[in-house]
């Protein structure tokens, strides 16, 4: 009971107070109700919050297809309850009764609610009745939060947004970036090798450091997108590189491996921490240094520059379902400014001839291409270096006309939506003059 409650109270908190999901599911400082629980209760609190938030716009839809009339406006709590109910009786192996009898209790439980505990009984039962008919006329209910996807469809076309919508109900799989041959790990892991060079695990749900590996410091799960801007630097071996925004790390890991002397930047002081840990698992080593980006003044300029820079995250809604209930329109162009004034000190830190590399995981070009254009057209000493299809068989398709790369959740499409998608990328190659 008090897991269904929690839920209830971090899905409010997410859709109504636009609360991101991350803080409060951290098990030392996160939503009180959360912590209170012990870890199978955190997991189930975790994949109805998950669950409910891919799935959200279907199940009131359905809801308020069994509803005569709408809930009073200040039924918000009895709402989220409802919601909590139907996402376990829809989308979860949790019995039926279950999922109805604690939904009755828990509002039998709230003054507020108390009123609408028969209500509640009686729609929850429908929906478990009638649970195939009403899964079959969702169906067709675009899951993405309407300002969203008139966006992506203004970007990309009705059919792609379509397809990116229906990308981002699915669970993101665990993707690994190996030391050694990815054929091996593949075949080790019984996983596949991707174009990227990842090794896709298949369905997998245990414990990230049980698995054949991870002691060892073998591999680091990284999605196999987020491998392809450290990539396209080419050979950097012994060459002076910059990792600019860098925690947690991955792309700091992959240049070290790829040779390079690597200074990671990070300003903020835990993820820089996390960042150590990481690379010191891996037995890799990096100059780590706490920063803020535009305070930062080398000792000398660097042949190669990373900027993965902070966005609106849009991308990575597999894995992150809440981005979209707490994120704006607003949001998406301040952080396009934020980008614009990192990529200009980025562009400061690249010696003459060397190469910048700017990316970030959103899927709106306000917060990639645009950016791009902007400091082009203020940097005469800049010029975009275009990256060819042929050289990236298997993701065609992510490369623009521009040389840019451009992946959405809905590539890499595979027979079994557990093993499909990859983050929304951008990434740009510039070098300096």
């Amino acid at each position: 009971m008090e897991a269904r409650a929690a839920a209830a109270k971090i899905l409010a908190a997410v859709v109504d107070r636009k609360t991101p999901l991350d803080g409060m599911l951290d098990a030392e400082h996160g939503n009180p109700a959360y912590i209170a629980l012990n870890e199978a209760d955190r997991g189930l609190v975790r994949a109805i919050v998950q669950t409910g938030l891919r799935y959200r716009l279907r199940i009131e839809a359905m809801l308020s297809s069994l509803l005569q009339s709408p809930l009073p406006q200040g039924a918000r709590s009895l709402h989220e309850l409802m919601v909590v109910g139907a996402v376990q009786i829809l989308y979860l192996d949790v019995p039926d009764h279950s999922a109805v009898d604690i939904a009755v209790e828990l509002a039998n439980r709230d003054p507020r609610s108390r009123r609408f505990a028969k209500l509640v009984n009686a729609i929850l039962r429908r929906v478990g009745r009638e649970k195939e008919d009403l899964l079959e006329q969702a169906a067709g209910i675009n899951c993405i939060p309407q300002w969203f996807f008139a966006r992506l469809v203004e970007i990309y076309g009705e059919e792609d947004a379509r397809a990116i919508s229906e990308a981002q109900l699915h669970p993101a799989a665990i993707d690994l970036t190996v030391k050694g041959d990815p054929a091996v790990w593949a075949a080790k892991l019984e996983g596949r090798v991707l174009p990227t060079g990842s090794v896709r695990l298949p369905a997998f749900r245990g414990a990230i450091p049980l698995i054949e590996g991870f002691e060892a410091g073998d591999w680091w799960v990284q999605d196999a997108a987020a491998t392809i801007p450290a990539k396209l630097f080419g050979d950097i071996s012994d060459k002076r590189v910059a990792d600019l925004c860098a925690a947690p790390g991955g792309k700091t890991a992959q240049l070290v491996m790829a040779g390079a002397a690597v200074t990671a930047v990070e300003q903020s002081p835990n993820r820089l921490d996390r960042l150590r840990s990481n690379l010191a698992r891996l037995g890799f080593e990096a100059d780590c240094i706490k920063t803020n980006l535009m305070d930062y003044e080398p000792d000398g300029l660097f042949d190669a520059v990373l900027l993965d820079a902070p966005c609106s995250s849009t991308g990575t809604t597999r894995r992150h379902p809440d981005v979209l209930w707490t994120k704006s329109t607003a949001d998406i162009e301040k952080l396009a400014g934020v980008q614009e004034r990192l990529l200009l000190k980025a562009a400061d830190l690249v010696n003459s001839g060397g190469t910048l590399v700017f990316s970030n995981c959103s899927l709106d070009p306000k917060e990639g291409e645009d950016v791009v254009a902007r400091v082009l057209d203020q940097r005469a000493d800049l010029q975009r270096v275009a990256i060819h299809k042929e050289d990236w068989p298997g993701l065609e398709e992510a490369i623009t006309s521009l040389g840019e790369f451009r992946t959405t959740p809905a590539m890499l499409p595979s027979d079994d939506h557990l093993s499909s998608g990859m983050d929304g990328f951008y990434a740009c190659v510039i070098r300096k003059n």
